[in-house]
């Protein structure tokens, strides 16, 4: 595209604030390479499904090294440069589910500007979708992505599809409970968790127009307190029992039952890299019978448990967005 003129730096700057650059530039179309991930240039990704064809996924943007990190079944399958918030307009650390997925999304803040293939982490406006990668954080908040990248995400995520927003990515670890959540393990506790669990879909095999409840369970050592929240909404809150050390930011996925250990299978990971050494351990807590029935009855496979030293104030969520923003 040839421009008549040089822009001047207060018309660039007025520019970029509405969007135009992404729209004078478009989307990077991206170029899928086989070399090491350290070496991947802006636009530039890997993409191997074949590493794990089936489970759930999951999605780790690393901030300081300004790259996506995707996860099937706790086998990372593909990475990707990306471009997040510039200075300003910082991307939000924490843990996101997909909230909407538009695959001809425009914006309705920056001057209609298009995100492709857009996945939506928050109503506010912060979502993984195609744009322009300069090499360096550049977005109003949202994380940019190499077109051909983002058209293969899309085809891979769901509504609920964990997104993790780190100041440094961890891989996930894969973690069998010893009975269900938050309870003492008993022998008759892992068949009635069978007979809770059998009747429930996956959020992968959810279509678009069906209207079942995500549930995030997040425990909260600053309140000890533990609150259950379905889509956007607070649904119930009970007592934390934990062995008073710190939780550390963890995030657990539930992936279903393990016959053999005859527990529960989760995928569990660090959102928070300054604490990406700091051990998974889901017996460290649990609640009263009451509330443990509570939770029971509103889990599912792919439900999110998270681990917060965090008080469970307002300000730490974003509204209907909510997961958790650190």
């Amino acid at each position: 595209m040839t421009v008549g003129r040089k822009l001047g730096r207060r018309e660039f700057g007025a520019l970029a604030a509405a969007g135009g650059l992404a729209m004078l530039a478009g989307p990077l179309p991206g170029q899928h390479v086989y070399k090491e991930v350290h070496a991947l240039k802006p636009g530039e990704f890997t993409w191997h499904p074949e590493r794990q064809p089936d489970g759930p996924v999951s999605v780790i943007v690393s901030l300081d090294e300004q790259k996506v990190h995707v996860y099937r079944n706790g086998v990372r399958i593909a990475v990707s440069t990306c471009s997040s918030g510039k200075p300003g307009h910082e991307t939000p650390t924490g843990v996101f589910v997909v909230l909407q997925k538009d695959a001809d999304h425009r914006s309705s803040t920056y001057n209609n500007a298009p995100m492709p293939n857009m996945n939506r982490l928050t109503w506010g406006g912060i979502a993984l979708h195609a744009g322009n990668l300069p090499g360096y954080p550049a977005s109003h908040g949202c994380v940019r992505l190499p077109l051909a990248f983002s058209k293969r995400l899309f085809e891979i995520t769901h509504l609920g599809t964990p997104v993790i927003i780190a100041a440094k990515g961890s891989a996930p670890d894969n973690v069998v409970h010893p009975g269900f959540i938050l309870s003492e393990y008993s022998e008759t506790e892992f068949e009635n968790v069978l007979a809770t669990l059998e009747p429930r879909k996956h959020p992968s095999d959810w279509a678009l127009e069906d209207a079942y409840p995500i549930t995030s369970v997040i425990a909260s050592s600053h309140d000890e307190r533990i609150v259950i929240i379905e889509n956007d909404r607070e649904v119930a809150d009970g007592p934390l029992i934990w062995d008073g050390k710190p939780l550390g930011p963890h995030v657990y996925i539930l992936h279903g039952p393990d016959s053999e250990e005859r527990g529960m299978k989760w995928e569990a990971l660090t959102y928070d890299g300054d604490r990406a050494g700091a051990e998974h351990d889901l017996t460290r807590v649990r609640t009263d019978p009451d509330f443990a029935a509570v939770i029971s009855e509103h889990s599912h496979p792919g439900m999110i448990f998270i681990f917060t030293d965090l008080p469970l104030h307002p300000d730490r969520r974003s509204g209907r967005d909510f997961v958790i923003m650190s």
